[in-house]
């Protein structure tokens, strides 16, 4: 791992972002906001599986006008995703929401920022530049590459905010091809102190997503970039948190959450451990605790890693060894793996 990139810290609502704070993972709700219990209930499904700070879309009054009562029934940070009208922003503002998202692409007349940056400010909001390669300004040149027109375009923006004296910033710059966006964020962040929110745009459906964004978020956050994620997926917004917490887990970023190793299976697998593993990972989806949970198939590589894990099991023909903290506890039936291991989890 490199050094992480060091930056200025802002708050977002109860949440540090940037200096020597945890990279904390974000999502944004899937429902309409102008349904505002329908908007409550996603978002503290969401917080029961982790997620720091949530994004709800403001299309227009109706959804501002919800936010306050959204706000007031959650218990994690509001951003107010904005875009084309900046009135918008400002009725955000005046519903207590916790910071702004704004895209240069969309909101990039000099006194609507400017009236916006003074609200902001008056409240000590921070405010976003979500900078997306789909939705750019017209290049300044025709030759710029399109990580080049990305940081111009946050840039600038950077610049109006700055000349405002405003610097509760966060900067985001998406694209949905990956090397684009490593190379747009390595580009921006030697250029600016604020922190940096990460993720790949329109990234795809969980499978392949979920790959791409850790591809893209992973790389980043190994070279010290990033201070806040969101794995964006086509699928049920919980799916992003598990995910963000699996990246940050696999670079050892959080704690956040079971490890669970297993074995790809072969044929020398007697026990159905696709399932057993499946299951187990199912019923700790919401598990705060930091456990090392193996469940392994075989006698080649089974004993060990159950041994290096906090609770596991090594499989054999019809039956599984049970290790905890690198003893072995039992030998239990193939039919008793999944409810003793789960008990097992439950009373560590």
């Amino acid at each position: 791992m490199y050094p992480r990139r060091i930056c200025k810290t802002i708050h977002v609502g109860s949440v540090q972002v940037g200096g020597d704070a945890p990279v904390s993972v974000q999502s944004m709700t899937k429902t309409d906001t102008r349904d505002v219990h329908a908007t409550i209930r996603q978002i503290k499904e969401l917080e029961e599986y982790g997620c720091e700070i949530i994004r709800v879309a403001v299309p227009d009054s109706e959804a501002a006008a919800a936010l306050s009562a959204i706000k007031h029934g959650i218990g994690i940070p509001l951003i107010a995703d904005i875009h084309f009208d900046h009135r918008l922003a400002l009725d955000a503002l005046s519903a207590g929401v916790d910071g702004l998202r704004l895209n240069p692409g969309n909101i990039a007349d000099a006194d609507k920022v400017a009236e916006v940056v003074r609200a902001a400010k008056e409240r000590q909001v921070p405010i976003r530049i979500g900078v997306n390669a789909g939705s750019l300004p017209p290049p300044a040149a025709p030759e710029q590459t399109l990580p080049q027109r990305m940081v111009a375009a946050a840039m600038h923006h950077i610049k109006l905010l700055e000349d405002l004296d405003f610097d509760l910033i966060k900067v985001s710059l998406k694209a949905f091809d990956v090397p684009t966006t490593i190379e747009t964020y390595k580009d921006i962040a030697g250029k600016i102190p604020y922190p940096l929110h990460l993720g790949i745009t329109e990234s795809g459906t969980p499978r392949t997503g979920a790959i791409r964004s850790a591809a893209g978020i992973g790389t980043l956050l190994y070279l010290g970039i990033g201070d806040t994620i969101r794995v964006s997926l086509t699928t049920a917004p919980h799916e992003e948190v598990c995910a963000g917490f699996d990246i940050l887990k696999s670079l050892g970023l959080r704690r956040r959450g079971p490890v669970l190793v297993s074995c790809p299976t072969c044929g020398r697998c007697e026990v159905d451990v696709i399932a057993i593993a499946q299951q187990v990972e199912q019923l700790l989806q919401k598990s705060p605790k930091h456990l090392r949970i193996a469940v392994m198939g075989c006698v080649v590589n089974g004993p060990g890693e159950a041994k290096d894990a906090d609770i596991g099991v090594a499989c054999g023909k019809g039956k599984a060894a049970l290790f905890k903290k690198g003893e072995q506890i039992a030998v239990i039936a193939e039919n008793e793996i999944l409810p003793r291991l789960m008990q097992e989890i439950d009373e560590m």
